[in-house]
């Protein structure tokens, strides 16, 4: 280490001390950042400046009539242009336009044409045409000109276009408005309208039978009218043998009126019956959970529900029979009630029963078990008592109606049949006059029945039309979006998206965000500097130093001069140019880490190579300038450039530098830095292990091609 050193002090007391190294030296330092800054502030903001490319616009538009109003479209987009600074707009005609853009005074032009307005007036027209703007551009003044010119044309047409449709909307939109007043006006009448369609259709059926079956009885008809008048002597004395009957049945309910009080008693009795044997049943589970009885009782007691609740299901059954005829009887639903928890309380005796059948085949039946039979049995025993305790006050009162309800209907049934009785008179004349009117109706059914399939084509027709609209559409929704305001509508429609921009990382002019390449690419430039400048050999070195001594030692001052280069373009950058930098600092820090890895690998190629070095470095560079993604983003760039860029040392320097300007990822910058640590570490073991073996064998071949006085 010690020798390393004397050389690097040895070279820094050489530059120090001859004010001739010391000039070339600094001169070396300061080139580099000149490379940069030129480039820099020559691209500080080219779009912003577009105002300063000439591009010639002629107007030779002669308008057009629509519905009795001239326009003239061409003047409007010149008028628009005059305020229009993006570009260097220049109205000439169009001789002088065609003249200037072939002899480069104008890098494009654009001609509006004769017809333009004329074509625009089309989209009235059952077959409209589409205008053209006729657009020329000189390619061969400026490559990224014709780029520039094209935007600017385009804006023209996009401009028109909108302007188009803006106009065009607000008058179709004004149409609709006045559309929307008038349905909103007479909503109420097509509401009524859609009704009656859909009532119609949905009849439609029901009245093509009624046609038909009309068409084929009334032949029918007049014959059983005629029938009816023949046997109106029949239903006289049928309405009387009725009213005997009915007589007959009034006396029969009248000798029978205690079978309902007797009734009730009957189905309380069952009710009584039934609470008694379910609380038998309640103490008997109760001895199922008791600990003191033997086996031998708890099987008995088992066996005795069992039978008792056979018993209760049976009288359940039967109370809920007895209660649907009482339902049907009085044609009501006035015990559905009672029916309700009947069939709760059989369910749960059907439970009941299940538990009990478990517990009487298991040796040793579950605690659990045994308490869930429990305490279905007092849940059963309780809701009877409940029923029973409503019986009286509940119950009893509506059987006793069901008596007085059965008892009046042949009453009713009497007077009905008194009044039909007193009414056969007018069937008869209303017999008569039926059968005059079929006759008359047997003309008209046929004249409807010719006519009826067309009509029912047509409603059937206009309903599903309806219920298609009426399936995606609201005719209330429509009405609101016609009579949505004309102005905003059009605006909307002329420009109905809006770009929403959000900057992640801002940098606020194109030269701030070219400064990571050209200060990436001035380092390197730098370091390509040195090895031309500098000689990497040393004269009269002494025979105990090592190559790898005289490699390490004469690196030091190479990646002095490299470090120096570094903070002169960086800090030059920052303060001298102001080009934006978000972490002014790790800028800095990053400039000195690419400028130290760029010189150790210039420095090793020439070290190890000699001149063949110095143009491999040449080679490097082209190779990194077109393969980097500098200027253009790699993705546009032929294949071999894309496949190339990962293995390139520009690569991962641009990209930290860019995460200083725009604002640090950190694992965008470790991964850039670990990769540098890679390079690093590889250039310094193929320098440290080539070496000496090339200087060894390549010395003679160095040493001749120096005789020739063309190469040191």
């Amino acid at each position: 280490m010690r020798k390393v050193l004397k050389i690097y002090q040895d070279d820094l007391l050489s530059v120090f001390t001859n004010w001739g190294a010391a000039i070339i030296i600094t001169a070396l330092m300061i080139l580099p950042s000149l490379y940069a800054w030129f480039n820099i502030k020559a691209s500080w903001d080219p779009y912003g400046n577009t105002k300063g490319i000439p591009i010639a616009v002629s107007n030779v538009d002669s308008g057009a009539v629509i519905k009795g109003k001239n326009i003239n479209i061409g003047r409007e987009v010149i008028k628009s242009l005059k305020d229009n600074k993006s570009l260097g707009w220049k109205f000439v005609d169009t001789a002088t336009a065609q003249k200037g853009v072939e002899r480069g005074k104008y890098f494009a032009s654009v001609t509006i044409p004769k017809n333009f307005s004329a074509k625009i007036a089309t989209v009235l027209n059952d077959n409209p045409e589409k205008p053209e703007l006729i657009y020329a551009v000189n390619e061969k003044i400026n490559a990224v000109a014709p780029k520039i010119t094209a935007k600017g044309a385009t804006g023209i047409k996009d401009e028109i276009s909108k302007n188009f449709v803006k106009t065009a909307n607000g008058v179709i939109f004004d149409i609709f408005n006045q559309l929307g007043i008038e349905l909103q006006k007479n909503l109420p009448d097509i509401e009524k309208l859609k009704t009656m369609i859909f009532w119609l259709d949905e009849h439609l059926s029901e009245a093509e039978n009624i046609i038909n079956t009309a068409d084929k009885d009334a032949d029918q008809a007049q014959k059983i009218v005629a029938d009816l008048q023949r046997n109106i002597t029949e239903v006289e004395g049928i309405i009387s043998r009725a009213r005997d009957v009915s007589g007959q049945i009034t006396m029969f309910l009248d000798r029978n009126e205690d079978t309902f009080t007797n009734l009730a008693s009957i189905v309380k009795q069952n009710l009584m019956y039934m609470e008694q044997t379910a609380g038998t049943i309640e103490q008997i589970t109760d001895l199922l959970l008791s600990d003191t009885a033997s086996a031998e009782d708890k099987k008995n007691a088992v066996n005795e529900c069992i039978n008792r609740l056979n018993t209760l299901i049976k009288l359940d059954t039967l109370l809920i029979s007895q209660f649907e005829k009482l339902n049907g009887m009085g044609n009501s639903s006035a015990f559905d009630s009672e029916l309700a928890r009947l069939t709760q309380q059989k369910n749960s005796s059907e439970n009941l029963l299940n538990n009990l059948k478990t517990i009487q085949s298991l040796e040793a039946p579950s605690r659990a078990l045994l308490e869930s039979t429990n305490q279905i049995s007092k849940e059963a025993s309780s809701n009877l008592g409940s029923i029973l305790n409503q019986y009286d006050a509940q119950i009893a009162p509506k059987i006793k109606q069901v008596g007085d309800t059965a008892k009046r209907i042949p009453t009713k049934a009497n007077d009905i049949l008194t009044n039909a009785d007193k009414t056969l008179p007018q069937v008869k004349k209303i017999l008569i006059d039926a059968s005059n009117g079929i006759a008359i109706g047997k003309k008209d059914i046929a004249l409807i029945k010719s006519n009826f399939p067309a009509v029912k084509q047509k409603i059937t027709g206009l309903a599903e039309q309806i219920r298609e609209f009426e399936k995606s559409k609201d005719i209330r929704e429509i009405i609101n979006l016609l009579r949505n305001d004309v102005r905003k509508e059009s605006d909307y429609f002329a420009n109905p998206v809006l770009l929403k921009e959000k900057r992640l990382f801002p940098i606020p002019n194109y030269g701030s965000a070219m400064s990571p390449f050209f200060t990436t690419l001035a380092l390197w430039v730098g370091a390509t500097l040195l090895i031309s400048m500098l000689p990497v050999e040393l004269n009269n070195l002494p025979e105990n130093y090592h190559p790898n001594h005289l490699y390490l030692g004469r690196f030091l001052t190479f990646l002095t001069i490299g470090l120096g280069q570094s903070a002169i373009v960086t800090l030059g950058d920052i303060f001298l140019l102001k080009t934006y930098v978000a972490a002014k600092l790790w800028f800095i820090l990053f400039g000195l880490l690419i400028s130290g890895l760029f010189v150790l690998i210039t420095y090793t190629l020439v070290s190890i190579f000699g001149n063949v070095g110095k143009g491999l470095s040449i080679v490097f560079l082209v190779l990194q300038i077109s393969g980097s993604g500098g200027t253009f983003p790699i993705q546009v760039m032929p294949t071999f450039f894309q496949k190339l860029n990962p293995y390139l040392p520009f690569t991962y320097a641009i990209s930290l530098m860019r995460e200083a300007t725009g604002g640090i990822i950190w694992d965008v910058a470790k991964r850039d830095l670990t990769v540098f640590l890679f390079i690093a570490i590889i250039t310094l073991i193929f320098g440290l292990v080539l070496k000496g073996p090339i200087e060894k064998y390549g010395g003679r071949l160095k040493r001749k091609a120096q005789e020739s006085r063309l190469i040191h």
